[in-house]
């Protein structure tokens, strides 16, 4: 596979995943927190925008950076959700898969959001997080995404779910593809109102 990416809303496991996943096939981990700090220029009208395409321009040019020097399993994600309607535009023509994760079961999302600021710190939105699940949960699916459902599932059942997905899929490098009305997706960019 040339690309991995994990879409998802906070505290589904996405972290947790594609560090197990950058393991077992020996690929790249990129996360978008990975891009150095910088300062907004003082005269920049929307700060959030700003900073959310300077991150995302960042982003795709490191992964095309890893692809051309020969390094593939390049597993990417945390980048802001509205991009996910991106990916199909940008990768299209790569060997490349989308893994959606949700649960079916919000609570246990929620409960994830509570361990994780009690143990390791993080984003804590707790009042978000079951709209945003909610939203990504039900949207339709892009072209080469496929939906894993995390409720009930231990981390190891998802690796194993997530691997033998992987494994069995056949990404389709030449689609049709009209990307979904903006709405259908979250921001973390205030000034997008989606969210």
């Amino acid at each position: 596979m040339d690309f991995i990416f994990i879409i998802g809303p906070s505290a589904v496991g996405k972290t947790t995943l594609a560090r197990e996943l950058y393991k077992h096939y020996n690929g790249v981990y990129f996360e978008q927190n990975m891009v150095p700090e910088f300062c907004i220029p003082a005269e920049t009208e929307d700060p959030g925008l700003y900073e959310e395409q300077l991150c995302w321009d960042n982003v795709l040019n490191q992964l095309r950076f890893f692809y051309a020097n020969g390094l593939r399993n390049i597993v990417a994600l945390d980048f802001d959700d509205i991009r996910a309607k991106e990916l199909p535009m940008i990768f299209k023509g790569y060997n490349f898969i989308i893994l959606r994760l949700f649960s079916s079961n919000p609570s246990q999302i929620k409960e994830q959001m509570e361990q994780r600021k009690n143990s390791e710190g993080g984003l804590y939105m707790p009042n978000y997080v079951e709209r945003s699940n909610s939203v990504i949960m039900n949207r339709k699916l892009l072209p080469n995404e496929v939906k894993i459902d995390v409720a009930g599932k231990t981390r190891s059942a998802v690796l194993q779910t997530a691997i033998s997905v992987i494994d069995s899929f056949v990404a389709q490098t030449n689609y049709d593809y009209d990307p979904d009305k903006e709405q259908d997706y979250l921001s973390w960019v205030q000034s997008r109102q989606l969210y």
